[in-house]
């Protein structure tokens, strides 16, 4: 698996163009209600110190699987935000095993010491991610991310780095979650 840095317009396009499918973007926060991103807000964003995205390659493949990013990265109080995509759904499997990489990018490279997560309850998938990450579930915001014009909670996690284990590749459950914990 590789993590790629959103460097290029053609990595851009590729996102933004997961980003703005129904699937996908149902279970995302980019604030104040905003659900889908632009290409250009993307690029936007990526340029900026609070975001940090990789496009995650399927296994030993170079073929792109997804985007796996840190949002509300602040780097005074240490902490940040996980947050992931499966864009290409035929590489199902691999979300668990990016968002670790990028965990250990967090607490290493950045010299993080807490992430923080969320999903919607609904997306199971997304909290067993979590949980063989190590998580810990530490509340719930109800009834705040509405889908389908039905209101659903978003249940809320945290990991400090010290609870953050070396997992081999082996050793992950590979999940196909949509999300893990979408920007606000």
């Amino acid at each position: 698996m590789k993590l790629l840095p959103l460097d290029t317009p053609e990595r851009i396009e590729l996102v933004a163009g997961w980003l703005g499918k129904a699937e996908n973007y149902k279970w995302l926060d980019f604030g104040n209600g905003v659900q889908r991103v632009t290409s250009i807000t993307l690029r936007i964003m990526s340029q900026r110190d609070i975001h940090v995205f990789r496009i995650y390659t399927a296994g030993d493949e170079d073929a792109p699987a997804g985007v796996v990013g840190l949002t509300n990265v602040d780097r005074n109080f240490k902490t940040a935000s996980l947050w992931a995509v499966l864009g290409n759904k035929r590489y199902g499997g691999h979300t668990t095993e990016a968002a670790h990489h990028m965990l250990t990018l967090a607490f290493t490279e950045l010299g993080l010491h807490a992430v923080n997560a969320w999903t919607v309850e609904t997306n199971i998938p997304a909290q067993r991610c979590l949980e063989q990450l190590h998580f810990r579930y530490i509340g719930r915001q109800r009834q705040c991310h509405y889908i389908d014009g039905r209101a659903l909670d978003r249940l809320l996690f945290d990991l400090l780095a010290t609870e953050h284990r070396d997992v081999p590749h082996a050793g992950l459950e590979h999940t196909s979650a949509t999300d893990l914990r979408p920007v606000r």
